[in-house]
This record gives structure tokens, C-alpha cells and sequence, in this order.
């Protein structure tokens, strides 16, 4: 079975202009051991980036078909604060389409991570159904449907999206709110969570969602990682500084940023077993020895620099009080600390993996 294409732009423009593949030459990692990316469907050069307006015709509203929430114009209507576009009045992050070239970056870089495989969870290729929570652009969504073209896959997210062109006839993209009421009739074999640190105010709660609706013997797949554990590489920096001022305010909003939902306590106390947490490192900027894990590096910075204002701008304006000239200014300092070549600073990614108990006949 094919695998996707992994891309590795140059730049942050690269990923927007273009959506050729690169070679598929193999790569070892510093940290992570052999990684090999690997050609294959031409569903990966799809263009994922919407243009302002950002207006939904019959066509798009089609593509999210099924829904568990109807695309009213209400959902549509997404506000506008501080020049960045965000899906609701609540949430931190943006939808906009510097969201979305960072959304799309980062997934390269995961299949890197991960060798062109989908998930580290041990399903089989009979796998029937699967639940990708929090979608975003529907990258992940689109290769684990291409790469199990039997699996009937389900793509949820509180925003909507333009998928262009490569949509699987497997895969069904749905307007949701994973901390309402789930509404699903099937269970599913795999649900899949990625880079959702922040976004819900009762991870508790979540798990407990999953693990109902989740087939006996199911597995539940979380992805995140925490650049707080950078902070080791600038101490007495202005990254430390913007690092403390974003948790704060995200506690304050009550949707604490970091890790602390990967903890095998909240997964035990909500049903699950067969723990497992596999940690992975990717190099920030271009220090590796190594070309290809240079230019990966490089892409991971990238997107970090696009993290940077995302993930703070409405949190510290909202919750801190800053000025958006403050958050700006603060940003400026850290980049120029990130890019430093004085530092050799790499992010932990979990990756953790756990299984509803199998109920006994």
C-alpha cells in the first residue's frame, strides 16, 4: 500500500506556491531514529488554502456533508480581531490562511515523525471506522482514508474548511464541537487527536466521550506538544518570558496550554488501558548535521514562527490585557531567538496510544 508524500519546502512560501514532492531518500534522525518519506498519491499536492472572502457555496457546504451541526450562516460567519479570522468567539487559535499554511507544514513534518505511517496505534488494515477529532485542514483525515480505502473516516473540527480537489469517497467532513454532545450512532475502531492542547476546558470529559464511543477494544490516538519544555534552551529569554505570559493566559480562558492531558491518570480515571507514550524530538532550525534533517528543521521553525502570534494574539489581548503593539513587539524579540545559530534547540512531540478494555463474553 502507497504511502503519502511528504513534502519539505524551503520556505514558508514553498508550501503555498507549490505542492511538488521532493526525493525519497532515506534519513536517520538525531533523536528519532530512521525516518524514510516515500511518494506516492497525487491527493497530496491538493491545495488546502482558501482566499478571503472565505465565502462557502453549495459545492463547499456538499463537502461537509453528514454534519452533526447544519452549516447555517451563523457557523459561517467567522469574526475578525486584531486582523486575524477565527471560527468563534471563543477559541484562541485562528482559521485563517496563515493558520492554514502552518497547519499544512506541520502535518509534513508528522509523517516524517512518523515514516510515512498514519498512526502509531496497532490497527489493521480491516479497520472499519475512523474518528479524526479536530481536523483542521483535513490533511491527516484525506492520507488515513487514502491508506485504508475500506475504513469509513469521519473528520470533525468547529471550523470549516475548502478541501480541494483528492477527497477520498471513504472520508466525510463534519461541523462539530467535540465538548457538545456527541450524536454518533456507530462506534469507531481509532479515534485520532492532534495538536488540540488548549482547546478544551475538560479533557476529562473528552476521554470520557471517546471511550463511549469507541468499540470494545478500540484505541484512542493523542498527539501534542508543549514548547515550554524549550525553555531549557533560553533561559533569562524573552521566549521564557512569552512562554509564561501564554500559559497563564490560557489558564486564566480555562483551557490550560501543555501536555498535562497525555498524563495516564485522566486516561485511566475515563475507562482506558494499554498506556503507551512514545516521545519524539524534532530539531528547531537548521543546527542538524545532517541536510535532510536541516531542511526539517527548518520547516518545524517555520512553523513555530507562525505559532508564535496564533497562539498567543487573542489569548494575551483577551486575557492579559496587552495591547496587540505589545504581543507584536514581545513576538519580534522571540523570533530573533529562535533563528539565533548560537542554540541547538529541539521540541518533544507525545504521542500516546490507549485501548478501551476488550469486555469480557
Amino acid at each position: 500500500m502507497a504511502l503519502p508524500t511528504v513534502l519539505l519546502p524551503d520556505t514558508r512560501d514553498d508550501i503555498i506556491a507549490s505542492r511538488e514532492d521532493d526525493n525519497d531518500d532515506e534519513v536517520a534522525s538525531e533523536h528519532s531514529g530512521s525516518i524514510k518519506a516515500s511518494k506516492s498519491y497525487s491527493a497530496s499536492n491538493r491545495s488546502m488554502f482558501v482566499s478571503p472572502p472565505f465565502r462557502y457555496g453549495q459545492e463547499i457546504i456538499d463537502c461537509f456533508s453528514a454534519s452533526t451541526k447544519s452549516l447555517t450562516d451563523s457557523v459561517l460567519e467567522y469574526p475578525i480581531e486584531n486582523g486575524r479570522r477565527y471560527c468563534n468567539e471563543t477559541y484562541h487559535m485562528p482559521n485563517d490562511e496563515a493558520e492554514q499554511t502552518r497547519l499544512s507544514i506541520i502535518h509534513q513534518v508528522y509523517l516524517l515523525l512518523m515514516d510515512g505511517q498514519m498512526t502509531k496505534a496497532p490497527i489493521t488494515e480491516d479497520v472499519k471506522r475512523i474518528l479524526d477529532v479536530g481536523t483542521g485542514l483535513g490533511d491527516w483525515a484525506i492520507d488515513v482514508a487514502e491508506r485504508y480505502p475500506d475504513a469509513q473516516v469521519v473528520a470533525t473540527d468547529i471550523t470549516a474548511f475548502q478541501p480541494s480537489g483528492g477527497i477520498p469517497s471513504n472520508l466525510s467532513f463534519q461541523i462539530d464541537d467535540a465538548q457538545e454532545e456527541w450524536t454518533y450512532t456507530e462506534v469507531f475502531d481509532l479515534i485520532h487527536m492532534r495538536n488540540l492542547s488548549g482547546a478544551f476546558n475538560d479533557w476529562a470529559g473528552i476521554y470520557q466521550d471517546v471511550c463511549k464511543h469507541l468499540r470494545p477494544g478500540g484505541y484512542i490516538e493523542i498527539v501534542d506538544f508543549d514548547y515550554s519544555q524549550m525553555c531549557e534552551f533560553f533561559p533569562n529569554s524573552y521566549f521564557t518570558i512569552f512562554i509564561g505570559a501564554t500559559q497563564a493566559a490560557a489558564d486564566k480562558a480555562g483551557t490550560s496550554c501543555g501536555t498535562a492531558h497525555l498524563k495516564r491518570p485522566i486516561l485511566e480515571k475515563a475507562g482506558f488501558t494499554d498506556i503507551t507514550t512514545t516521545i519524539m524530538d524534532i530539531p528547531v532550525g537548521t543546527w542538524s548535521e545532517q541536510e535532510r534533517w536541516k531542511r526539517v528543521g527548518k520547516m518545524w521553525l517555520v512553523s513555530m514562527l507562525e505559532t508564535l502570534e496564533g497562539g498567543s494574539l487573542r489569548l494575551l489581548t483577551r486575557q492579559a490585557g496587552w495591547k496587540k503593539e505589545e504581543v507584536t513587539d514581545l513576538i519580534e524579540k522571540v523570533r530573533h531567538e529562535l533563528v539565533a545559530e548560537d542554540k541547538r534547540p529541539y521540541t518533544p512531540v507525545l504521542f500516546v496510544v490507549a485501548r478501551k478494555p476488550v469486555e469480557e463474553s
